[in-house]
């Protein structure tokens, strides 16, 4: 079966980029759609697919950052248009779902559009430019967002919150297949180079429902902890360490070398608490989202109450005065390996192609 990839832009080195990849890998893609592609900001793996793009891609600005060009990405999506294939698999967070094709049609539903549903995470609650040009063609976007969800055959969603959402928005009654972790513990490592071991960990964009700010505000207060803050920013701190343009070498052994991870974004589904448990490490994670549906509570991990700085560090004292059993994390993490998800997603796929 000849099977194709659309993915919604491959600018940065998230979450969804490494699904994508897993995508591709259990299907045997050899071609993936998307609106514009940087290899400098994105996984390297890409480069061993043809990619082929939309006329946005011209546009340097766009490539560095496609929120900029949120009110093109419409048209620009459909004018992918994808021929001789028997499938069309979209890994879609917004933008994926509208591409062209007689095929069959797969979404993968990393979320719904977050700038038009979710806005408040997406920009920030302060008013700005984006947030004032998008409230013009909002109303266009949602008819074309919602139109083009109905042109699936099926959808698959990454988490029970992400299906609540497909169901609200488009009244589509979606799978769950959760996606697989990011990254393998199995795999080359590299010391980054001056951190000792012993630290907690946090990985996430600065984007403002990542919440990185939160966690450095509230670990700052304890003096004797160490925070590794990878991907993120905010106020400088005596024992906050900020790392960027992390290796996948070194996350291994950031991973490997931290006492537990942080997260306190308000994820859809949350990849990084997966990867954390493939270490054996126990994950701190804000009580929401798609954390419910992978910390098993006091097993391979605890939860934040709520995104205070006291509720954090209240959940940092607890953990530091529990037992943590790596082996148990480790066979907890087993249910998101990435063979375990490309069986998955294969019979899922053969389902709607025969």
């Amino acid at each position: 079966m000849r099977i194709a990839l659309a993915h919604d832009y491959l600018s940065q080195r998230g979450g969804a980029e490494r699904v994508a990849l897993a995508i591709a890998r259990a299907l045997g893609v050899r071609r993936i759609f998307t609106s514009v592609y940087n290899p400098a900001t994105t996984y390297p793996e890409f480069a061993d697919f043809e990619v082929v793009t939309s006329g946005l891609n011209q546009v340097p600005l766009f490539r560095r950052d496609p929120r900029c060009a949120l009110p093109l990405l419409p048209s620009a999506v459909e004018g992918l248009r994808i021929d001789d294939v028997d499938l069309v698999v979209c890994s879609s967070s917004g933008w994926a779902h509208g591409v062209t094709t007689d095929a069959r049609k797969v979404v993968y539903c990393h979320n719904t559009a977050r700038w038009l549903y979710q806005r408040d995470d997406y920009f920030g609650r302060g008013p700005s430019l984006a947030r004032s040009v998008l409230s013009g063609v909002e109303r266009r976007l949602k008819r074309w967002d919602r139109d083009k969800a109905l042109s699936a055959d099926t959808y698959l969603c990454n988490s029970a919150v992400v299906a609540d959402r497909v169901r609200t928005h488009y009244g589509i009654e979606a799978e769950v297949l959760h996606p697989p972790r990011g990254l393998s513990a199995h795999g080359p490592a590299a010391a980054v180079p001056g951190l000792e071991p012993g630290y907690l960990l946090t990985v996430g964009r600065p984007r403002g429902y990542k919440h990185t700010d939160v966690v450095r505000d509230a670990v700052a207060g304890l003096p004797r902890e160490r925070l590794v803050s990878v991907g993120g920013g905010g106020a400088p701190y005596a024992n906050v360490v900020d790392l960027h343009g992390v290796s996948d070498e070194q996350l291994r052994w950031l991973y490997a070398n931290a006492d537990a991870l942080v997260a306190c974004s308000y994820e859809d589904f949350g990849l990084t608490p997966v990867e954390a448990y493939a270490f054996g490490k126990p994950v701190l994670a804000l009580d929401a989202g798609g954390y419910r549906e992978t910390v098993s509570r006091d097993v391979s991990g605890l939860f934040i109450e709520d995104l205070s700085i006291e509720a954090i560090r209240a959940t940092v004292r607890r953990f530091r005065r529990q037992e943590w059993n790596d082996e148990r994390i480790r066979a907890h993490g087993e249910s998101w390996s990435e063979e375990q998800f490309a069986q998955r997603l294969r019979e899922k796929v053969g389902a709607v192609a025969a």
